[in-house]
C-alpha cells in the first residue's frame, strides 16, 4: 500500500443468507449450545416472512462501496461479520494478504456496550496479526449520524396527515439487564442520541423503548416497545412513528420485529404505525463513517 495509507473494516453482527443457514448461524451465535426445535422453527419462520434471507450483508456491502467512493482509492474498505460469513477473522487475513498494514475498524452500531462492541474488538484482536488497528468504540454523538436520523424522522412524518399528532418512539436492541451492574454506557448513550435528535427536530417530544429482547430466563432492559405501543394506544394515541435509532441497516430486527410484529399489534390496537427508513447507505451516514475513519487515522498518525 502507498505510504501513510490505511484500510477500513466495517464490522456487523452477521445474518443467514438462506433458510438452510439459519440453524448453523444460530449455533454460531449460541457458541454451540443446543437450540430447541421450537426456537429454531420460529426463527426460520421469521426469516421466511422477510423473504427467506437477511439483507444485512447486502446493505453492509453497499455501505462499504459508498464509503470507498467517499474515501478514495488509497483506503480500501472491507466488510467483516461477527457471527457469519464473511467472518471478521477471515477478512483480516484477506486484507493482510492484500498488503494492508494499517486499519481503522468501525462497528456499524453507534452505541457502545461491552457485550456488543467489546465482542467485536475481541474478534479483531484475535485475528489482526501484525496489522495495526485503530478501533472506533462508539459514535452515538456524531453530528452527521444524528443529522441522518433526524432527516429520516422528518421524511417519515410526512406520511401522516397531521405530523403534530404523531407519537414518536425511538427503539434499540435490548440487552440483558446485568450489563448495568458494570456501569455499561449503552442505555445512557441511546438516550443521549434520542435527546440530540429531538433537539434537531425543534424540541419535539419523543419516547424511547427497547425491542428484540432475547428468549432467555434473565431480565432484559426495558421498557419493551410493544408494551409502550399498547399503553400509548390505551391512552388514545392513533398515530405512531417508530425510529429504530440503534440500527443503521435493514435486517431481521427491523424488517420483522417492527414491520411484521409491531405492525400486526398496531392493527389490533387500531393504530396507524409507520417506521423511519433505515439509514443504509444514505449520504449523511457515509460521511459520518468517512469522518470516523479519518479521525482514527489522524489519531494514529497515519495522516
Amino acid at each position: 500500500m502507498p505510504e501513510r495509507s490505511y484500510g477500513v473494516l466495517l464490522v456487523a453482527y452477521g445474518a443467514p443468507l438462506s433458510l438452510d443457514e439459519v440453524e448453523p448461524y444460530l449455533n454460531d451465535v449460541r457458541g454451540g449450545r443446543p437450540t430447541s426445535p421450537g426456537v429454531l422453527e420460529e426463527l426460520r419462520g421469521r426469516y421466511a416472512a422477510i423473504g427467506g434471507r437477511s439483507p444485512l450483508l447486502d446493505r453492509t456491502r453497499e455501505q462499504a462501496a459508498a464509503l470507498q467512493r467517499e474515501l478514495g482509492g488509497n483506503h480500501p474498505v472491507y466488510v467483516g461479520m461477527r457471527h457469519w460469513h464473511p467472518y471478521i477473522g477471515d477478512v483480516l487475513a484477506e486484507l493482510a494478504a492484500d498488503g494492508v498494514t494499517r486499519l481503522v475498524a468501525i462497528p456499524l452500531a453507534p452505541h457502545f456496550s461491552r457485550m456488543s462492541i467489546g465482542a467485536y474488538q475481541k474478534k479483531i484482536e484475535e485475528g489482526r496479526g501484525s496489522v495495526d488497528v485503530f478501533m472506533v468504540h462508539q459514535w452515538h454523538d456524531h453530528p452527521l449520524f444524528l443529522d441522518a436520523v433526524a432527516e429520516r424522522v422528518t421524511q417519515a412524518l410526512q406520511r401522516f396527515s397531521d405530523s403534530d399528532e404523531v407519537f414518536l418512539l425511538f427503539t434499540a436492541h435490548s440487552l440483558p439487564q446485568r450489563i448495568l451492574s458494570d456501569g455499561d454506557p449503552y442505555p445512557g448513550q441511546l438516550r443521549a442520541s434520542v435527546d440530540a435528535v429531538l433537539e434537531r427536530l425543534g424540541g419535539r417530544e419523543g419516547s424511547f423503548a427497547f425491542q428484540s429482547a432475547g428468549q432467555t430466563d434473565e431480565t432484559w432492559l426495558g421498557p419493551d416497545a410493544g408494551e409502550v405501543l399498547r399503553q400509548t394506544a390505551e391512552a388514545g394515541t392513533r398515530n405512531v412513528l417508530i425510529c429504530p435509532i440503534g440500527f443503521v441497516a435493514d435486517h431481521l430486527e427491523v424488517l420483522y420485529d417492527v414491520d411484521v410484529e409491531y405492525q400486526g399489534l398496531a392493527r389490533e390496537l387500531n393504530v396507524h404505525l409507520e417506521r423511519t427508513d433505515s439509514l443504509n447507505d444514505t449520504t449523511l451516514l457515509i460521511r459520518a463513517l468517512a469522518d470516523l475513519a479519518g479521525r482514527g487515522a489522524r489519531e494514529r498518525g497515519w495522516q
